[in-house]
């Protein structure tokens, strides 16, 4: 890029981009979200085979089961649509914007 002698700068005139730390921590608290929903269904589904989790804060009735089991699973869809969100926002680059459904699917 050529570098006029009256100090004009071309870079100056391309708007910045965004930060990316709202979408890291979005990111990670998203994994965070996932992964207790993984562990809440784990232990739903134990109490409800019969081998309730070694856990003493859990309810081991076959309905705190399936409530732990429902809320595991809530918690993983939660936690998997937030971290796909953050992931496309990341992703997008700050040039045109365009609907997030012509994107390529990688993630």
């Amino acid at each position: 890029m050529k570098l006029s002698d009256d100090g004009f700068d071309a870079r100056r005139l391309r708007p910045k981009g965004p930060k990316q730390w709202r979408m890291r921590l979005g990111a990670a608290f998203a994994a965070l979200l996932v992964t207790l929903g993984v562990l809440l269904g784990l232990a739903g589904a134990a109490n409800l085979l019969g081998r309730p989790p070694a856990l003493e804060g859990l309810d081991t009735s076959t309905t705190g089961g399936a409530i732990l089991l429902a809320i595991g699973l809530v918690l993983l869809y939660l936690g998997i649509a937030l971290w796909r969100r953050c992931r496309r926002r990341m992703r997008r680059g700050p040039d045109l914007a365009m609907a997030p459904g012509l994107m390529k699917k990688h993630d």
